[in-house]
């Protein structure tokens, strides 16, 4: 094809000034054309390499764990608090809520019953009806005169209606955005806060794996609501909870979070729950969740259930959950299945599927809705509660929180519910998936590439 240049020879008097500056813009050499963005893109590839190798292990075999106590002993529970460095509590009492329908009435119900403060962190604030119901609620008890703080994760918020955070502001709520991407900090964009915390009156405290959004609502019963797992918690656990949003709050604001109303006496009960609040944040090496998560599995004797929202499992957890099958403990793992809001992360998941399929875990995708549960139960006697995915980027990019119970009691409550969830789960069958076609897997490969970011 040719060009508006190509009847100029590049010697001609009458040829126009803006011409021969097009003329000799095209004779530029291609390497000089693509020198800067071919830097800036090495620049970038070697800072990503750089990190990667950062938070890789130098023991390419994983962990280890030399005769670890089971979860049933004392012996497991120091273990828990030396190595993440977060100490349990006794007497706690923690009520199970499973879905929308159970979890946002309590949450509501707490929000409007504030007397001095209420301190709400979470990643995800969407929108839909119950987004600003629980705005309404918070704006009428800050306009009441209650300390009201809000933190949004500026990356996982960003779909909230503008509107909200003016009026939220408007009566009084201090409604800050957690690391909104800046210039000079693009180091740590992806190092997002995935918690969502609520603590009222530093007395009763709600987490797991609710976002603040309709797809939250309901009961999981159709692909429009997800299926989820929250916790909502009384007793001495509360202050940690209390703990783990200060911790954000002062980072983002300055400003530190003390006194006698926001940190009341809490009176431990008798028959209560020995409970562990963990945090874990972004670093280089093994976060305190990734630490637990270990221990729990190399502990395991008899059963191992994990339900997992993204499951993109490293190396080291691969063979972990293989070891664990391999010495006897029943390993499920339930993962959600069609309905998926991340199929990239799901495909990255299922690249693990042979091998652990090949080592005696037992693979289950949930069929009804999308899976967004977080959860992880060892012997009926322990479980965690979280924010935590089974991903690298819960374990070492994002920051996340999750709860520990020591005591049987919660644990055989969230089992009673993983059955539930089995049977509305089809399980991986190992020849079947061994049939699968050559473009799946190639799919699957592909993903490893970026496993660090999933």
């Amino acid at each position: 094809m040719s060009g508006p240049l190509d009847r100029f020879d590049g010697r001609s008097s009458e040829l126009p000034e803006r011409a021969r500056e097009l003329l000799a813009a095209e004779r530029v050499p291609l390497w000089r054309r693509l020198g800067w963005p071919a830097a800036i893109a090495a620049a970038w590839l070697g800072w990503y390499g750089s990190e990667s190798l950062r938070h890789r292990r130098e023991d390419q075999d994983g962990y280890e764990a030399r005769s670890p106590a089971p979860p049933s002993r004392d012996d497991f529970r120091r273990a828990a608090e030396a190595l993440t460095g977060h100490v349990a509590t006794d007497g706690n009492r923690a009520e199970l809520l499973i879905n929308g329908d159970q979890i946002f009435p309590p949450i509501l119900e707490a929000i409007r019953g504030a007397e001095h403060s209420i301190h709400l962190e979470t990643y995800v604030y969407w929108r839909g009806e119950i987004a600003d119901e629980v705005a309404e609620a918070i704006r009428e008890r800050a306009a009441a005169g209650v300390e009201c703080r809000v933190l949004l994760d500026a990356v996982g918020s960003a779909k909230m209606r503008p509107e909200l955070v003016r009026e939220l502001r408007e009566a009084g709520a201090n409604v800050v955005r957690f690391r909104p991407p800046r210039p000079h900090l693009l180091g740590r964009v992806a190092n997002r806060s995935h918690r969502r915390v609520l603590v009222v009156d530093g007395s009763v405290g709600f987490t797991g794996g609710v976002g603040i959004a309709d797809e939250w609502t309901g009961d999981a019963e159709e692909p429009d609501h997800w299926r989820d797992t929250h916790l909502r918690i009384h007793g001495p656990a509360v202050r940690a909870l209390q703990g783990v949003f200060a911790e954000h709050w002062v980072e983002a604001t300055g400003e530190a979070l003390i006194g006698e109303r926001l940190l009341p006496e809490l009176e431990p009960r008798e028959d209560g729950l020995a409970m562990q609040i963990v945090r874990s944040g972004s670093a280089v090496g093994d976060s305190n969740i990734e630490v637990l998560y270990f221990l729990a599995i190399a502990s395991a004797e008899r059963t191992l259930d994990l339900t997992a929202a993204y499951f993109a499992p490293r190396p080291p957890f691969v063979k972990a959950l293989c070891d664990a099958a391999r010495r006897g403990v029943r390993v499920r793992v339930l993962v959600p299945g069609e309905h998926t809001d991340k199929a990239f992360v799901q495909l990255a998941g299922r690249n693990t599927y042979a091998e652990l399929l090949e080592g005696g875990v037992e693979l289950y995708e949930y069929e009804p809705t999308m899976l967004h549960a977080k959860s992880l139960v060892i012997d009926g006697c322990w479980c965690s509660i979280g924010t935590v995915n089974f991903d690298n980027r819960s374990f070492q990019l994002n920051d996340e929180l999750t709860v520990s119970a020591f005591d049987g009691g919660l644990a055989e409550d969230l089992e009673r519910e993983f059955e539930r969830d089995l049977e509305r789960a089809e399980r991986i069958d190992p020849n079947r998936w061994s049939d699968r076609g050559p473009l799946q897997r190639a799919a699957e490969r592909v993903t490893t590439l970026l496993r660090r970011e999933l």
